[in-house]
């Protein structure tokens, strides 16, 4: 061979060196690499990384499951053997390995054990005292750890501080005790590449998966998540961003190759064929296409089996507003295994509900007497994603419909929330503060400014402790209306998801359960308002025998089929007419509070102190004596808006913590012991004299 072709050969083994390294680095991150299994028997294969000091990947792991006694081990010694200690598998079990084929596992250390301590990795088999495939751990190894940069350098006014920026994955990056007085007009979390921060960066999302101007913080742990497939090792700074000032309030420099461990989280294969599409946040995004007068609509949103994603026309012309807007809510529905796009228009923020014989709040069209102007192309529900088509005319095709505006901006609104019993959409708890503004025909060219969807591991917040007012002394009790609580408050509770905006307040407390006893007599002072003009401020108590109330928006020949224990008139033909709302009496946000940060609070008590309570008007008594005609379970609810209430146990004695031995499920089977236990305590209080 000539030293040409040496030459040749040898070029072309650094281009393929080099192509494949540039695959490595533009595949998945998946933490530090210690090396490939090394086979012996068994066609035990597969890469082995370090996820973190406690945890082991296995990618493209073989093993064919035909050792006699084999399972994960590790140990400090020179090489493997008995002295090592077995790793559960990844399903944190220490049973014999069955059959892998080009599996990824994740496999957590026992307890005590750390990565950087140990020499060796095995598929190991105690019977024969053999090694089936096994890698050795480099020495001083350093395992992938959060890492610690330096704080936010503040490089003017307004003054920006935090304490030193973590980066504590691949994508997730936090600030603590983040100070900003929130006073400029477009401030964003920033991100790009460079020496220094540029106007050629791209927003990250807040810690609440928003892409709006940033609030005030005063001393905040702020976690941000990278959007789409962007990861750390692809950035260099981090900047609090004044889009229009072009300028960085605070930044801070982010090393290249920090070894960090790989996010918990994967990317999913979607986007979407319409030409044009906007982010709307995190979860939730649009595409669309205009193409004569008809306008082609994407909905995709990682949202839960019986949510909604809501998406249309302002009810202003000039910002985005709910009130008057002209909207699409989509679902898809597991039944029909198909997407549903329903036309909604807002007259009030409230659920549908008759007022003075007309329907007001977020009504259908179709209960309005009007058109469903939608037309469903597709929809799909995989892997967290819920997408559906649908196809509308850009002008109005009857008087409830707004038109799509090409010749300029178009303000949309959207929303995302959890579907109520009558699959209509509840309070909403995903939405803009904002204005949102589409081109629908944008030029030069489309717009297009969305990421991929990830899937990972969320924690959603525990929801508050429900209250039991069960004190035998108690024989009034105070109605008032106050937020619902967002998923800590009433649609954090089991069995419940949806959600109005309000919710009683009894003596105090959201929603609570209450214990009535037979035979006593007990009054209700109800605030509950009295103008029945009002579609979102009118709510009479009632008490039925089923869970859910709303008797309003309800048939009469429904109505009168539903148990009414109090709180309404029987006439002698047509609709029930309620009989307790009394004066207004409602706790509301303060002006400066966002919503969308309920879950923010870790106690119902420090939210409850946040509120500004306002009263007018005296209350409406409404009494009521249980008798044994009565249910075990009632609920207390309001007559127009569903979901809004409790329970009401109905005891002969008083008992404390009924309600949570009422939500714990009932055993499927019974121990011989314990049916004699239950059989002789009933039959001494059957006896009892």
């Amino acid at each position: 061979m000539t030293r040409e072709m040496l030459k040749l050969c040898l070029v072309l083994v650094i281009i393929i060196a080099q192509s494949q390294s540039q695959e490595d680095e533009d595949g998945p991150y998946l933490g530090k690499y210690i090396g490939k299994l090394n086979t012996y028997h068994h066609q035990v294969s597969g890469d082995v990384y370090a996820v973190d000091d406690w945890t082991i990947l296995l990618v493209k792991f073989n093993y064919d499951g035909t050792g006699e006694d084999t399972f994960f081990r590790a140990g400090d010694s020179g090489r493997p053997g008995p002295q090592g200690f077995i790793i559960p598998d990844e399903h944190g079990k220490t049973n014999i390995l069955e059959r892998y084929h080009d599996a990824e596992l994740r496999l957590s250390l026992p307890e005590g054990k750390r990565l950087s301590r140990i020499k060796w990795f095995a598929v190991y088999d105690i019977a024969s005292q053999n090694a089936f495939g096994d890698v050795y751990v480099p020495d001083d190894f350093e395992p992938p750890a959060p890492r610690s940069l330096g704080a936010l350098a503040a490089s003017g006014s307004p003054a920006v501080s935090s304490q030193p920026v973590q980066v504590l994955d691949s994508v997730t990056i936090l600030i603590p005790e983040l100070r900003y007085d929130g006073s400029g007009e477009e401030v964003y979390f920033w991100t790009g590449n460079g020496a220094q921060p540029s106007a050629h960066g791209q927003i990250i999302p807040d810690e609440y998966g928003y892409l709006e101007p940033l609030r005030v913080y005063r001393g905040e742990d702020v976690r941000l998540r990278l959007p789409g497939d962007l990861t750390v090792s692809r950035i260099d700074w981090l900047a609090l961003w004044d889009k229009p000032n072009r300028r960085a309030l605070a930044s801070v420099l982010i090393p290249r190759a920090l070894n960090v461990p790989p996010a918990p989280v994967r990317l999913l294969e979607y986007k979407s064929t319409l030409p044009n599409c906007k982010q709307l946040h995190r979860d939730y995004q649009v595409s669309w296409e205009v193409f004569g007068n008809q306008i082609t609509i994407e909905l995709a949103a990682q949202i839960e089996d019986d949510d909604y994603m809501a998406f249309g026309i302002s009810g202003n012309a000039t910002r985005s507003a709910m009130l008057g807007a002209d909207v699409a809510v989509a679902q898809y529905s597991r039944t029909l295994q198909s997407g549903v796009v329903v036309d909604y228009n807002i007259t009030a923020v409230a659920p549908c509900v008759q007022v003075l014989g007309a329907w007001r709040g977020v009504c259908r069209d179709t209960l309005l007497a009007a058109l469903d102007s939608n037309q469903v192309f597709s929809a799909v529900r995989a892997d967290s994603l819920t997408r559906v088509t649908y196809r509308r005319t850009l002008k109005p095709e009857d008087s409830t419909d707004l038109e799509w505006v090409t010749s300029g901006p178009a303000y949309v609104v959207w929303a995302v929330g959890a579907l109520d019993e009558a699959r209509e959409p509840s309070f909403h708890r995903l939405y803009p503060r904002g204005d949102v503004v589409l081109r629908l025909i944008p030029a030069p060219a489309p717009a297009y400014d969305c990421v991929p969807f990830t899937v990972g591991t969320t924690e959603g917040a525990a929801a508050w402790e429900v209250a039991e007012l069960f004190d035998p002394a108690l024989r009034v009790f105070h109605f008032r209306l106050g937020p619902s609580g967002g998923r800590r408050g009433v649609s954090g509770r089991p069995g419940r998801r949806a959600a109005p905006p309000l919710a009683w307040y009894v003596n105090g407390q959201l929603a609570p359960d209450l214990q009535l006893r037979r035979g006593l007599q007990y009054t209700f002072k109800v605030y509950g308002g009295n103008d029945p003009h009002s579609a979102d401020e009118y709510h009479p108590l009632i008490v039925t025998a089923e869970a859910t109330g709303g008797l309003e928006r309800l048939s009469a020949a429904a109505q009168r089929a539903t148990r009414v224990l109090a709180g309404v008139h029987y006439p002698r033909r047509g609709r029930l007419a309620p009989a307790a709302a009394g004066g207004l009496c409602i706790g509301r946000r303060p002006v400066t509070a966002d919503a969308r940060r309920d879950d923010d609070y870790a106690t119902f008590r420090s939210f409850n102190r946040s509120l500004l309570w306002e009263c007018a008007g005296t209350p409406a008594d409404l009494s009521i004596t249980p008798n044994s005609s009565w249910p075990d379970l009632v609920y207390y609810n309001s007559f127009t808006h569903a979901g809004m209430g409790g329970r009401i146990f109905i005891v002969d004695r008083h008992r404390r913590n009924i309600g949570r031995r009422n939500n714990a499920p009932l055993p499927t089977t019974v121990s011989p012991a314990v049916f004699i236990t239950l059989l002789t305590t009933l039959t001494l209080l059957l006896w009892r004299p």
